[in-house]
């Protein structure tokens, strides 16, 4: 464990009643319903009858079950609508994390192509949205159905949340975002840095506050910032004042801290797949840590202005703990960077940072 750290007070007791309460939900019936909603698309995914897609299926499952189960944080802040909501994020973020695995793992660099795959993020955030032939430009494409199914089964969850409509559009401008993003950052090697900056520069003079490119490029392939209106959907209730802070907390702050601590853990898998990395493009590991730390600072400071400041700022510390405590950080030598960004979570990031790599150790994540 870590000495990298003082002493600090110990928490009031409504705080440690409140996160036991949180994490109790988290643990004993998110995680539950995300592993049965997983299992069936697991068993979906293996009748594919293309074996590249198949494949490509089961691995997304396999390798990145911690997204769906990370994402489903959102159910433990709400009350009613817990199943849908858990349905709706596990089969949004199965069909991001298959399609990434798709765009990046199949010799594939057709942009259009990629593009058309996209369709379904989009389309599972419209009830109603009859789809189309994702495949059509894709060079494998009998996939059983698989793909149509998990954009029907988003949808169906999502129109049974009681307050859902007044957030598609903002919704499915984030989807939009995170479409383009997968598009231009998997293309031919040569037009990545420069489609990317290009589209990126409008959208950084909209900032109020200066970004590096490749940081709202970060936020961008986020899907937190999605399922945070999904849980406003389901909790209901909402000003119109509220959304718009929610959505300008989590993008381009907590949505950009998600994705560069993703990067930051990734660092040599990425080297020795010749994947882009958007953390290499800082000066030196001394300019990531602090920009890193900067992200973490501004993300708990617009969490605490929201409606259950609690809930968000435990999103933001438990992303640290969940980035944090893979092996990876450790094996590359990224240990004085993880102390810094758990000190600037707060104790709270410790003690999550504690309780995640028991969970890796036993298996759980």
């Amino acid at each position: 464990m870590f000495t990298c750290w003082e002493s600090k007070p110990c928490p009031g007791k409504w705080e440690v009643a409140a996160r036991l309460g949180l994490m109790g939900r988290f643990l004993f019936l998110a995680f539950p319903g995300v592993a049965r909603e997983l299992k069936n698309w697991r068993l979906m995914a293996s009748r594919c009858p293309e074996p590249h897609l198949r494949r490509m299926a089961l691995a997304s499952i396999g390798a990145k079950a911690f997204h769906c189960q990370g994402g489903s944080v959102f159910s433990a802040w709400t009350g009613s609508y817990r199943r849908e909501l858990i349905r709706a994020i596990v089969a949004l973020q199965t069909i991001s994390d298959y399609l990434d695995n798709l765009c990046d793992r199949a010799g594939v660099q057709d942009g259009e192509a990629f593009y058309r795959l996209h369709r379904a993020f989009v389309d599972a955030l419209c009830p109603g949205a009859s789809g189309c032939d994702y495949y059509a430009l894709y060079p494998y494409q009998e996939d059983g159905g698989y793909l149509q199914e998990l954009v029907r089964s988003c949808q169906q969850a999502l129109a049974r949340l009681p307050a859902y409509g007044p957030l598609r559009e903002r919704a499915c401008r984030l989807a939009e975002l995170y479409c383009q993003l997968q598009v231009y950052k998997h293309i031919q090697w040569p037009l990545r840095v420069k489609s990317l900056t290009t589209w990126l520069e409008p959208l950084l003079e909209s900032l109020p506050e200066r970004l590096y490119w490749w940081e709202l490029a970060a936020a961008t392939g986020s899907t937190i910032g999605i399922f945070a209106l999904f849980a406003l959907a389901a909790r209901g209730n909402y000003t119109a004042d509220e959304v718009e802070r929610v959505t300008a907390a989590y993008f381009p702050w907590i949505c950009g801290l998600h994705i560069l601590l993703d990067y930051f853990i990734d660092q040599q898998e990425d080297v020795e797949g010749g994947d882009l990395n958007f953390v290499s493009y800082y000066r030196d590991g001394q300019q990531a840590a602090g920009r890193l730390k900067y992200f973490v600072d501004r993300s708990l400071a617009l969490a605490a202005e929201l409606p259950d400041p609690f809930f968000h700022m435990t999103v933001v510390q438990g992303l640290l703990a969940m980035y944090l405590s893979d092996a990876k950080v450790d094996e590359q030598g990224l240990q004085a960077t993880r102390c810094l960004l758990l000190e600037s979570g707060g104790p709270a990031a410790r003690r999550l940072y504690r309780l995640c790599a028991f969970l890796r150790k036993v298996g759980i994540v």
